[in-house]
């Protein structure tokens, strides 16, 4: 069981995150949207929005740096581990609780809208399920376990399984003693990278690079003299100025 969870389990997501986002961009190119709905709803759209996505990097940046970086490098760089914690912990709080209002906000605003609400789809709603599912999660972790409670040190246990499945070592004896809403937490999190490829979240691979290289749109002004003015209809009809007479 702990191999199906701990190896099985984050290879098969992987896999289907990398295929179905190569299957999306070439069979669903025309999908791969936000599928926004600003023009139907732009009140709360523009804090929900700010506070969802300002939230959301910090908490993938948070994750990153706790997954990625050993102890032992942030050790020899002379960060002492209460310091990296103190940090790390009210960072995680701060962001977190952003992304927590940003995502309320949304889905109130995609389910008490009726307009937003007819053109939700099933895929939205298992992506915000998702969503909160996770944000729950992570923020009991975070305030409840590290902040209110004794704490835990995921970089000696959990990041060290995580960085162990890119180099095809993964230790899943350092899950098995991992506290259970971390379990569920690092579960949920395989499980969301499988649905994202098949969500508007492709959205976030389609940065407007271009924009930094592509030619300027050139507006020229007409130059020749302006076209002599013609004759209106009733003044065609009634033989006036510029009317042909037979």
């Amino acid at each position: 069981m702990n191999t199906l969870l701990w190896v099985v389990l984050p290879y098969a997501c992987l896999t289907v995150f990398v295929a179905g986002h190569v299957w999306r961009w070439r069979y669903d190119q025309f999908g791969w949207t936000t599928h926004t709905s600003q023009l139907l709803e732009n009140r709360l759209l523009r804090l929900s929005s700010p506070l969802f996505h300002l939230g959301a990097f910090g908490v993938i940046g948070g994750h990153a740096m706790g997954l990625l970086i050993p102890a032992s490098l942030t050790g020899r760089l002379g960060v002492p581990e209460h310091v990296y914690h103190l940090v790390s912990v009210s960072a995680g709080t701060a962001t977190g609780l952003m992304l927590v209002a940003g995502l309320v906000l949304l889905i109130a605003r995609r389910f008490a809208a009726g307009r937003i609400r007819r053109v939700t789809t099933t895929m939205d709603k298992v992506l915000y399920a998702f969503l909160t599912a996770m944000v729950v999660l992570g923020m009991t972790a975070t305030i409840g376990k590290n902040m209110l409670g004794g704490g835990y040190d995921y970089r000696e246990t959990i990041a060290v399984w995580f960085r162990g499945i890119f180099w095809f070592q993964p230790h899943t004896e350092l899950m098995t003693s991992a506290p259970l809403v971390y379990q569920l937490h690092a579960l949920g999190g395989f499980l969301f990278l499988a649905l994202w490829p098949f969500t508007r979240l492709v959205h976030v691979w389609s940065a407007p690079l271009a924009y930094l290289w592509r030619p300027y749109v050139v507006y020229r002004a007409r130059r020749s003299p302006a076209p002599a003015p013609q004759p209106t209809p009733a003044a065609v009809r009634d033989g006036g100025p510029g009317s042909l007479v037979l």
